[in-house]
């Protein structure tokens, strides 16, 4: 007379949040590609690993998006009023972080329909090429275009030291909840980098005993 299921509640699998190392992201910056298509998609994935903004954000921008702020610092304000600097000076031991956007940003000029400051493809397309760029390049994960502002997130800015408080500002972030996400991640892989570090200082002890 009632439904068996009244009051279950499934247990959800935590949902891996995706991201590249440093290794993989210069393997997908200097890799050759054969395809046009995917020259493209490459440069607007990497444009949102070295800024952060999502895609929903990144096929609405236009000119009218970008300002320069007297100290030199280049700002983008997205559809949803989100502010995302990427020229900070809390970003500095990046390498030049502010190069990347830049130069995507010169090729392209232009060259995008109704002002718009780059010329997109549908998300599905874009997760296609990632997929088939990934490849190439033998990164081991389904990529998909969101994995940019998780690298982002993880590598470009946690991974180099940037207080969570200044990510969380950076992402456009409402709570700081959601970027100790990423802080989480990052933590992880220390614990595993460390463990490496740790065997193999064991390894090298014991030759020398």
């Amino acid at each position: 007379t009632t439904s068996p299921f009244t009051g279950y509640e499934p247990v959800r699998p935590k949902q891996k949040r995706r991201y590249l190392t440093s290794e993989e992201l210069q393997r997908l910056m200097t890799m050759p590609l054969h395809r046009p298509n995917l020259y493209l998609t490459r440069d607007l994935f990497l444009f949102s690993c070295y800024t952060g903004i999502p895609y929903s954000d990144m096929r609405l921008l236009s000119k009218e998006h970008l300002s320069l702020a007297d100290d030199g610092t280049w700002w983008i304000r997205s559809s949803k009023e989100d502010l995302y600097q990427w020229a900070d000076e809390a970003l500095k031991p990046t390498a030049n972080l502010a190069f990347v956007p830049l130069h995507i940003m010169e090729k392209y000029r232009d060259t995008a329909p109704d002002g718009k400051l780059l010329p997109m493809y549908s998300n599905s397309t874009m997760n296609l090429n990632l997929k088939r760029i990934a490849k190439l390049c033998d990164i081991d994960c389904p990529l998909v275009f969101h994995a940019g502002r998780h690298t982002y997130a993880t590598e470009i800015t946690l991974g180099h030291g940037v207080p969570l408080e200044t990510v969380s500002k950076m992402l456009g972030h409402a709570r700081i909840e959601t970027t100790q996400i990423y802080a989480k991640v990052t933590d992880d892989k220390i614990n595993a980098d460390t463990r490496v570090l740790n065997e193999r200082i064991a390894e090298r002890f014991s030759v020398v005993i």
